[in-house]
């Protein structure tokens, strides 16, 4: 390994984890399977992706954790929040992703995380009904509750550094609103106030993790870090962000098929993606309000690939619709089918179809451990702010939209744009071009 200014992963890495459900409890099982070697890691860059550091005599193909210190699986510890009281064991049974004799082998230690309290607004999450939920004076208490829980952890656990990631359910949508999300002071009076409107408890997580000196991950399309005033938050506590939305399903495709359109100079005349989901994540969408959160992040995808300022002929108007339908049978077997109207030689039309049967929570549990492990490590690397090279794997990465910056969708840059971030965090030459 090269001499780097990144500091060592020592001591213990807390993992909290907002919710306790079939995304969390699949994350979490298959780290602790994966660390008593009962189970591999699939899907993980930080586990199996090569990097190649140097050129021509010097060069190698090596693992992420050959070049950079990243955090040993043996050395997390898992908490956890939910508005249901139920422990990791029973909500990972309940959630029936993995089969039992999975989630067996690691009972004992599943059974000894239990949820804390969940900071809870049933307004923005209308189809959700638990009852461990905090009391909360004002937004500004459901805040100091939470930094409370943050120090508690830490403590109990002796954990050296903590990382807080948000594997919640969607939100209501929450519009950008100057007044309150442009600067930090504003954001803080309006908790103080209690402007529950325009201040959503996914914010209060970010912003008690981030006065807590803990890195913040948004694994849903929440407005939550995505504004001004948390970027500031970032800044001033040295913290890095990232969100939103795990990239896992049919965004994944969608983002490493339209590469192909655009290299091939193919034209495009709609592109129509449906999804059918059964699980906790599909019974919030069913709320119209919830859903348009989440639309907003799946639309964003296509545009930012395949534009028409740079191929008018190919791009200019094409219609691209998103959908999602709650279907209780299929829980947590996602199924998405996208048909792709493209055309081709003198305008003559053609059909792509996909049909992706995928499992939600077994894609997203790699996504979670990734950006736990990467985003600590950008931590240690004196990193703050919003982490761009993380985009990989969100669905709509944060970008500054204040100063006209467009979000890098493109699977295979934003491949390299992490690429590039581990090698130059491990003292080589951020050397690949990103065109």
């Amino acid at each position: 390994m090269k001499q780097t200014n990144v500091k060592p992963a020592s001591g213990k890495l807390g993992i909290m984890v907002v919710g306790n459900g079939a995304v969390a409890t699949t994350f979490m099982t298959g780290v602790l399977m994966a660390r008593k070697g009962f189970a591999k890691p699939v899907g993980s860059m930080t586990q199996y992706d090569k990097i190649r550091v140097g050129r021509g005599a010097d060069k190698q193909y090596l693992k992420y954790a050959d070049i950079v210190p990243i955090a040993s699986l043996n050395d997390i510890v898992f908490g956890t929040w939910d508005v249901y009281p139920q422990n990791a064991y029973q909500s990972a049974m309940y959630a029936e992703v993995l089969k039992p004799q999975d989630i067996e082998p690691v009972r004992d230690e599943l059974e000894k995380i239990v949820p804390m309290k969940a900071a809870f607004d049933k307004n923005y999450a209308k189809r959700l009904d638990g009852d461990n939920v905090k009391q909360c004076a004002t937004r500004w208490d459901m805040v100091e509750q939470l930094r409370q829980d943050i120090r508690d952890f830490k403590e109990k656990n002796g954990c050296a550094r903590i990382v807080v990631l948000w594997a919640a359910s969607t939100e209501i949508y929450i519009p950008v609103y100057e007044p309150v999300h442009n600067r930090l002071s504003d954001l803080e009076a309006a908790m103080k106030a209690d402007d529950r409107e325009h201040v959503a408890p996914s914010m209060c997580y970010a912003y008690a993790a981030l006065k807590e000196g803990a890195p913040f991950v948004m694994g849903a399309p929440n407005t939550t870090v995505d504004i001004p005033a948390m970027w500031e938050l970032a800044e001033q506590t040295k913290m890095p962000i990232a969100g939103k939305d795990f990239k896992t399903g049919q965004t994944l495709v969608k983002s490493g098929f339209a590469p192909i359109i655009g290299t091939r100079c193919l034209g495009l005349d709609g592109w129509f993606s449906t999804n059918i989901l059964g699980n906790r994540d599909g019974l919030v969408l069913d709320e119209p309000q919830n859903f348009r959160t989440k639309e907003v992040s799946k639309l964003s995808t296509l545009e930012t690939i395949l534009k028409a300022e740079d191929q008018p002929d190919l791009y200019t108007d094409y219609y691209h619709k998103v959908r999602i339908n709650y279907y209780p049978p299929r829980n947590d077997n996602k199924e998405s089918w996208d048909n792709i109207d493209i055309f081709g030689w003198m305008g003559y039309p053609m059909q792509i179809k996909i049909n992706f049967l995928c499992r939600d929570s077994i894609l997203a549990a790699p996504v979670c451990l990734d950006l736990c492990l990467l985003i600590d490590l950008a931590a240690r690397a004196g990193l703050y702010g919003t982490q761009r090279f993380l985009s990989f794997f969100l669905k709509s990465p944060m970008h500054d939209y204040t100063q006209g910056e467009e979000a890098v969708n493109h699977l295979y840059r934003q491949h390299t744009m992490l690429k590039n971030a581990i090698r130059e965090m491990g003292g080589y030459e951020a050397d690949e071009e990103i065109d």
